[in-house]
């Protein structure tokens, strides 16, 4: 059993890396009321924490290459508990985003790819199967704990304690690093690629940024934007400008090859058919969980009106079903191929994100919600079971450190994708609901419909709907007839909203299947390693 203990310490550090997202998931409401902010505050906290993952991910992979991979992870460890700590006592909105997005962010972009790295490092063929499996396992019950421990916490205590325990993990990881089997020191230490890392990072983050503001700025016709661009939304163009200096990193990537330099991550690996396979399904996978892990929590508490707690009850099948899937992962390839458990875990994943639209409504169906929420922890596991050793897999020892960096990239892009773009189409679709059912419905004067599609153009908010009532009550001249059908429609509106939103998740499943022809199509028991190029 010795050689299991670098597992369990790894595995403990992956749980630790997923815990407080599904925390802050569940707690959305608490941090609203708390900092006396909106839900968009937090989304954009949110997505900043995968940006900054996602930015420097890469950074992190190239400086455990430099360093040692055992020396950063450890190092990240302790950035990753300053940021922890830093949360637990934030008093405004602007330090919950430093502590928890900025620093433990960049802790987690040091961690993540060295981690990866690290455990193929230690296992080799079927072990390091099972070993991927149980780190997948373990993010699973990162998932599963964070809903409901947080919770409880938040509801009954605050939901300041678990990043005071996340402290106390890491303390406890720094105590068990002897069980990380030692390694060789790098044998030329290199220099960091400075270019690359300030173009990819750029890039990611003005990509992610458009994304995340394109419910408030409008994607062609402007909304509510900070500026135009020849009278148009500026989403489109600030996608574009980040597009544009990420093709330059790769532009620098290549030159950096040529010139004998060590770059930021080398190009010649997005040749391996296997590991594009790989990165584009976790990106996918990851835009879907967390826009999910988004969208959910909005509906049970916002719509239902359940606290935190009630919310982790709520979600306790997903994290269960997940947690079973994906420490099933080894036993899965006895019978079948990375390539067919994938698209079998995307086929019933789409299958629950379509039942899930039709318990959405005003009224919550709990046996159905809770089949549904089942089913998408079956699918969401099998693809964990699979997806992490496929990438490390895919590449050669040399090329670990990047190939983590390049996984967790993926996912945290994935994430930050998933958060801003479900959360702007949820948004989006809301005020298009809201000006379309108040605009025809024949309760309501043109006077008070003009002046709501004003309101709704400069910006709203998914809120409670006794928030709308009482905002409704106090316009002067409102008639409560009028006022009442104002509220029904916002509360048919923040229905359809959902459904769209999870509808855009049903169709990024659907095109995912498209991305898993180049995933290994033979069973574990067939080949001597999982990836082939």
């Amino acid at each position: 059993m010795d050689r299991w203990k670098a597992l369990a310490v790894l595995g403990l550090a992956q749980f630790l890396m997923v815990l407080d997202a599904s925390v802050m998931n569940v707690s959305i409401s608490q941090l609203v009321e708390d900092f006396d902010t909106e839900v968009t505050a937090i989304q954009a906290v949110i997505t900043l924490y995968t940006l900054v993952m996602a930015a420097f991910m890469l950074t992190g992979g190239r400086l455990g290459d430099m360093f040692g991979r055992r020396r950063v992870f450890l190092g990240g460890l302790v950035v990753y508990a300053v940021g922890s700590g830093l949360t637990a006592v934030a008093p405004t909105v602007g330090v919950l985003a430093l502590g928890w997005s900025v620093i433990e962010g960049l802790g987690a972009a040091l961690v993540l790819p060295a981690l990866a790295a690290l455990v193929a490092g230690a296992y080799q063929g079927r072990d390091r199967a099972v070993a991927y499996g149980v780190i997948g396992g373990l993010a699973g019950a990162g998932i599963a704990v964070g809903p409901l421990l947080g919770g409880w916490v938040t509801t009954y205590l605050t939901w300041r304690l678990v990043f005071a325990g996340e402290v106390v993990l890491v303390v406890l990881i720094l105590v068990l690093n002897r069980w990380i089997p030692a390694e060789e020191r790098p044998a030329e230490r290199g220099r960091l690629d400075v270019p690359g890392v300030l173009l990819s990072a750029a890039g990611l983050a003005l990509v992610v940024l458009a994304v995340l503001q394109s419910g408030t700025w409008g994607w062609v016709q402007p909304r509510n934007p900070p500026f135009t661009v020849l009278g148009f939304a500026p989403t489109l163009f600030v996608i574009a400008v980040g597009g544009a200096l990420l093709y330059a990193f790769v532009h620098n990537e290549r030159r950096q090859e040529r010139l004998g330099r060590t770059p930021l991550v080398h190009v010649r690996l997005f040749r391996v058919g296997v590991l594009r396979s790989g990165l584009m399904t976790l990106f996918n996978q990851n835009t879907i969980l967390l826009g999910l892990f988004f969208v959910i929590p909005l509906y049970l508490q916002v719509v239902q009106g359940l606290d935190a707690f009630e919310t982790g009850l709520k979600l306790l099948p997903v994290s269960i079903a997940m947690l079973v899937a994906s420490m099933s992962g080894s036993l899965l390839l006895r019978v079948a191929s990375p390539r067919r458990i994938v698209r079998v875990g995307l086929l019933v994943l789409l299958a629950a994100t379509l039942w899930l639209i039709t318990t959405i409504g005003p009224e919550l169906n709990g046996a159905s919600f809770a089949g549904s929420m089942a089913l998408l922890g079956l699918g969401l596991g099998m693809l964990a079971s699979q997806l992490g050793n496929v990438v490390q897999s895919g590449v050669e020892e040399q090329d670990r450190s990047e190939a983590g960096g390049l996984q967790y990239t993926a996912q945290n892009l994935g994430s930050s994708v998933g958060t801003a773009l479900i959360g702007a189409l949820l948004i989006g679709a809301l005020a298009g609901s809201v000006t379309e059912l108040v605009g025809g419905d024949p309760r309501i004067s043109a006077a008070v419909s003009a002046q709501a599609t004003t309101r709704v153009e400069a910006g709203i908010s998914f809120v409670p709907s006794d928030q709308v009532a009482a905002a409704l009550a106090a316009q002067p001249g409102l008639p409560p007839a009028e006022a009442a059908a104002l509220l029904e429609n916002y509360e048919s509106a923040q229905i359809a909203g959902l459904k769209s939103a999870v509808l855009a998740c049903s169709a990024i499943t659907a095109a995912s299947l498209l991305f898993t022809r180049r995933l290994p199509a033979e069973r574990a028991g067939n080949r001597k390693d999982l990836g082939s190029r």
